[in-house]
């Protein structure tokens, strides 16, 4: 079955647009910068609301009959703790009822006419973008509140605030309501903060700009050709490319959305810290979109009993949470199949004490090798249009696929500007310049090398958002 892919439609305001950039954006810092503290939120809200309808009106209603439902939802739980339990558990399913119906109602009909012959019609239900994040967060608040580590909030606009906010909407990061709570009460905009947002925002646009869509043109040539037209070099190329491609799309929204929030007085917690130089897959997860991960290990593994039981139930536990993971990215087996893959190392490493077997620098080099090669199949599998073309190609990489004898050699698919596009995202994937916007003021020469440094990244985007046609991220699907 196919690896059906839901398009938000063409008109979705995108962070890398013009409109966006030179507009939207504008408009919004300079009324909140000039605006009261206590009109901020209002203005804020305005703002997320405009951004969400301008590409989605015909969906504006679920994501406010979200906010509305996780409203009283909330104010229940905390009236009637006698009946908390019920409450939780038609709040949540009544949340889930929408991320079900648009994102997986035609996969059950096609797996049901699969196995049963039957010839049920598809909805052809296109999913409003943001919906697994908002659907996320507006449940991490319900949890929160029958736990009782927040209050009920009481003020609708506030609540509505958390979960329609523009930065982080449609693709994340996954903001949990206790970390931000009281920021939505209480934040100061600072020239630190705010110079702070524009340098990540612009970071996080070149490489969404610069590094993805170059390394994206690489990925989509590869895997749109039949597997027996390229060789075994070429089917490596496209699954490092894509693990690249994914990698600077998403951590580049992530840090476009985490900039933005500095604009606005807010401090979202990281999502990405540097996963591609993990030695274990354990390791990885907990640098690889860390607020899904934690989001998954604070509201489903930790309630299951995580590791405090018997190992036989953490590893059940931990089957549980990949397979949610894989469930989570979409309606199509390779998501499935894709969290089982991880599901499986994560166990494997647990039982076998994998991450204390590092010591010496051979050690840590072959458990840095292993860990690549496991999610570079593994994005291989998420990539792949359907199963079958995820096994035709993963056996083209390792050289048991039939090749015919007219096929496209390596040098067809990458030029000269990829080739080093790929060197630049290779080392950029590794902490060497982390450090690199928070130099302190006194070093004025550094600052000054790094401020023009990014105005001509900040140029080679907007040069690139120019010449090119519809890209949204990656994660917009999700």
């Amino acid at each position: 079955m196919g690896n059906k892919k839901f398009d938000a439609g063409l008109k979705n305001m995108l962070f890398s647009s013009m409109t966006f950039i030179f507009i939207f954006l504008p408009i919004v810092c300079i009324t909140y910068l000039l605006a009261r503290n206590d009109i901020r939120n209002f203005l804020l809200l305005t703002a997320s609301i405009i951004f969400y309808a301008w590409g989605e009106p015909n969906y504006l209603v679920i994501m406010l009959s979200t906010i509305l439902i996780n409203y009283w939802g909330a104010r229940l739980l905390d009236t009637y703790r006698q009946k908390a339990k019920l409450i939780l558990t038609v709040t949540i399913l009544s949340d889930l009822s929408f991320l079900f119906y648009f994102k997986y109602f035609d996969f059950v009909i096609e797996n049901v006419n699969y196995l049963t012959s039957a010839n049920l019609p598809l909805h052809k239900i296109i999913m409003p973008i943001g919906i697994s994040f908002y659907t996320f967060q507006a449940i991490s608040y319900l949890i929160d509140v029958y736990r009782k580590e927040t209050p009920a909030q009481k003020d609708i606009y506030k609540l509505a605030l958390y979960i329609a906010l523009f930065p982080q909407l449609v693709a994340g990061p996954i903001v949990k309501y206790h970390d931000v709570a009281e920021q939505i009460n209480h934040r100061t905009v600072t020239f630190k903060k705010v110079s702070l947002g524009i340098k990540r925002f612009i970071v996080g646009l070149a490489k969404k700009m610069l590094i993805a869509n170059t390394l994206g043109a690489v990925a989509d040539k590869i895997f749109t050709q039949p597997v027996e037209q390229f060789d075994t070099f070429v089917s490596w190329l496209g699954a490092i490319a894509y693990s690249l491609q994914l990698y600077y799309d998403f951590s580049g929204y992530s840090d476009m959305a985490i900039g933005l929030g500095l604009i606005f007085g807010f401090r979202f917690l990281e999502n990405f810290n540097y996963p591609y130089i993990s030695k274990s897959i354990t390791e990885f997860w907990r640098r690889w979109h860390i607020s899904l991960s934690t989001w998954f290990k604070e509201y489903l593994y930790i309630p299951l009993g995580g590791n405090r039981i018997s190992a036989r139930r953490t590893y059940i536990n931990l089957v549980i949470v990949f397979l949610a993971t894989g469930i989570w990215h979409g309606a199509s087996w390779n998501f499935v199949v894709w969290g089982l893959w991880h599901g499986a190392f994560i166990i494997f490493e647990k039982a076998t004490n994998w991450h204390k077997k590092l010591g010496n620098l051979r050690l840590n080099i072959l458990h840095h090798i292993y860990t690549i090669f496991v999610f570079v199949i593994g994005w291989t599998i998420f990539r792949a249009d359907s199963i079958s073309y995820a096994y035709d190609y993963i056996k083209n990489m390792f050289g048991f696929a039939k090749i015919t004898k007219e096929y496209y050699h390596l040098a067809y698919y990458i030029d000269n500007i990829e080739i080093i596009t790929f060197v630049i995202a290779v080392i950029c994937a590794t902490p060497l310049f982390s450090k690199m916007l928070y130099i302190p003021f006194s070093h004025k020469i550094k600052r000054a090398v790094i401020n023009i440094w990014l105005a001509a990244l900040f140029i080679l985007s907007v040069s690139s958002i120019a010449a090119s046609t519809y890209n949204p991220f990656i994660y917009f699907r999700f």
